[in-house]
């Protein structure tokens, strides 16, 4: 099985994942003195913000091995002033049919810059306390969204990026911004970092955005706060873009307006599991 990462896009979850990003590739550039950074439209409304989530056993295919999982998820972004930095850190213990668990971990950072230009990103994957997969590089976009992405690891290697391919926070906040709009269906290429073969296919189904705030919610950062249910399906390039195959990974999630979510559930093929929002607070950060 492929576990996948998230809001990520993220998500995942944004989308999005780094209280410390990975060591920059080079110094961003400064602006100068008295210039603010470029920002894409809708970034300034992003929380910063600590999320950690309880992953319950949802359902598995009948033809699946895995009959539980169950974990946790700590995801961290942080506002770098010119960009977000943000870190996603799952861990899930999954049991089969025969009664065997395995345990596997995720520790996946990256720094975006807000202009939605720019991403490096770190995934480290462990199986039974072994490393199992390591991806680190850096993808650069131009202004149409095509652009390369460059992996030091697993090997150096040089992916293209198509037109309008949109980094994880970017497609947190298009995501909202279509939902906002009433649009039904976002159809994008997607660069996170979590696979080494560069971007893949991503279709968002968005239901309604719910203008009316929650009357009395959970945590004090999600008040005020407009939402909106999305399912996003994610294609690998065997895929052949989506269509009429079957996705890599889905997620749905309700999306607030400040770009936390909750309500998660994360469907891996074999098997899914649901995520309950447990803590949130807010993040210091900013220029």
């Amino acid at each position: 099985m492929r576990l996948r990462s998230l809001l990520a896009s993220t998500a995942m979850l944004g989308a999005a994942l780094v209280l410390a990003g990975p060591a920059p590739a080079q110094p961003a550039a400064t602006p100068a003195a008295g210039a603010a950074p470029a920002v894409m439209p809708g970034a300034e409304a992003m929380a910063a913000h600590r999320a950690a989530y309880r992953l319950t056993f949802d359902r598995s295919r009948d033809n699946s091995d895995i009959a539980r999982a169950e974990g946790v998820m700590l995801f961290e972004v942080l506002d770098a002033c010119d960009g977000w930095a943000s870190r996603q850190r799952l861990t899930m213990r999954m049991q089969d049919r025969d009664g065997q668990t395995v345990e596997t971990a995720s520790d996946y950072s990256t720094w975006e810059s807000k202009d939605g230009r720019r991403l490096r990103y770190s995934l480290t994957q462990m199986t039974a306390g072994a490393v199992s997969n390591r991806i680190t590089g850096e993808a650069t976009l131009q202004p149409d969204g095509s652009g390369t992405a460059r992996y030091d690891q697993p090997r150096p290697s040089q992916e293209a990026l198509p037109p309008g391919t949109l980094l994880p926070m970017a497609h947190t906040i298009r995501a909202i911004e279509a939902a906002r709009s009433g649009q039904k269906i976002l159809n994008v290429p997607l660069m996170d970092g979590t696979s080494d073969d560069g971007s893949q296919d991503s279709t968002t189904v968005l239901s309604p955005w719910r203008k009316e705030a929650e009357a009395n919610p959970r945590f004090p950062l999600l008040a005020n706060q407009e939402s909106g249910r999305m399912r996003i399906a994610f294609f690998g390039k065997d895929n052949n873009g989506g269509g009429a195959s079957s996705p890599d990974y889905e997620v749905g999630l309700r999306y607030y307006a400040n770009g936390v979510a909750d309500e998660l559930n994360m469907d891996f093929g074999e098997f899914a599991v649901n995520g309950k929002l447990e803590t949130l607070e807010a993040l210091p950060g900013g220029c």
